[in-house]
């Protein structure tokens, strides 16, 4: 289905994107699990997922809801969605939708359920291809456009309301991480069950790891046909030894694709060729090593500052970006500036704007 939605007022993210932008720079930033100049500002990612936490508003609008109740009702996701927007008009270049990567399991016909000061939890997680529950997920035929509507219905409604003044992104999770979330019940340090399966069940966990990676591509489709303008998703594969992956077809295409390899440093050179048009750093490589990986291929990045910085003083928050920025290449090349992982907690809101006015008047220069 066709969606009429309103001529963008700011394109700056796209243009930066697919490597057309002028020397201007678009910003975004991350909100959960977000470009600028050519320096896109990206930084809704994190805010409108679960760093839109520490936005007063935040709480207003969920107003005792549990999370994924916000994600599964269009109406809260969208407002959400735009309150770093509205908070920090005119600093951020696009808005990314509140949703959760942890949608997919559920769509899946896991239980997931988020758990106060824990996070995600799955009561029944997969332990073994022999315990009945691994069975039930491989073979369920998920209709991914009926179990994930809300989401679409959260774009669209989104798009309207933005009103054409930023794009929107969209945004899935890695096959790998998924996998590690169906299989551990929760978040780990060890990945003890996942690795489990990777060693001792391969077939088996590459039959599921096929599954969840069929699921996300059209999930993905879903979102772009919905009115995402941008496509951001983790890397799989290179926590357990996979090459890297290249980016899904099917109609994602038709707009640009983020990918985040956190914690890949080593694997840039390798990213830098497999058909993405930006790839997200992480805070610990530095700018100018990951340009000078690059070299002259045409891949936009995007990052990458820690997010710890936002609990310092002004003053390391101007240091932290003014290296940024002279390591991108300031406007010489396109960028998307962000941080390089979620906004954290008890991030002071008007910390996060310092840092990005400074972005703004840095790579102005």
């Amino acid at each position: 289905m066709a969606h009429e939605f309103a001529p963008l007022k700011n394109d700056l993210i796209l243009r930066t994107a697919w490597g057309t932008a002028p020397r201007v720079n678009p910003q975004v930033r991350m909100s959960n699990e977000h470009l600028y100049g050519s320096c896109a500002k990206l930084i809704s990612y994190f805010l409108s997922g679960a760093a839109g936490r520490y936005l007063p508003e935040y709480h207003e609008a969920k107003d005792g809801r549990d999370f994924f109740e916000c994600c599964r009702d269009p109406e809260v996701a969208s407002t959400l969605t735009l309150q770093p927007i509205e908070r920090f008009a005119g600093l951020i270049d696009a808005a990314i939708i509140f949703s959760d990567i942890l949608v997919i399991p559920q769509a899946m016909g896991m239980v997931v359920e988020m758990v106060d000061k824990l996070g995600p939890h799955f009561p029944e997680p997969l332990r073994s291809p022999d315990d009945g529950q691994y069975e039930r997920v491989l073979q369920k035929k998920v209709d991914v456009a009926t179990e994930l509507d809300y989401v679409y219905k959260s774009i669209t409604m989104t798009r309207k309301k933005l009103q054409g003044r930023v794009p929107l992104i969209g945004f899935c999770g890695a096959p790998w991480t998924l996998l590690c979330y169906m299989t551990e019940g929760g978040g780990s340090k060890t990945h003890k069950e996942s690795k489990t399966w990777i060693y001792k069940y391969p077939e088996a966990a590459k039959a599921l790891l096929q599954k969840i990676s069929e699921v996300c591509v059209e999930y993905l489709a879903l979102q772009v046909q919905a009115g995402a303008q941008l496509i951001q998703r983790a890397l799989p594969g290179l926590h357990c030894g996979a090459p890297p992956q290249a980016p899904p077809g099917d109609g994602i295409g038709e707009v640009p694709m983020i990918v985040f390899p956190k914690g890949a440093n080593h694997a840039i050179d390798s990213v830098c060729n497999i058909g993405y048009n930006v790839i997200g750093l992480d805070w610990v490589i530095d700018p100018a090593e990951a340009v000078k990986i690059r070299g002259d291929r045409k891949i936009v990045f995007q990052g990458n500052a820690d997010p710890g910085i936002l609990y310092g003083s002004h003053e390391n928050i101007t240091e932290t970006v003014e290296h940024m920025v002279k390591g991108f290449g300031g406007g010489k090349k396109g960028w998307i500036a962000n941080l390089g992982h979620g906004v954290t907690p008890f991030v002071k809101p008007d910390d996060l704007k310092f840092y990005l006015s400074e972005v703004q008047r840095c790579s102005k220069r």
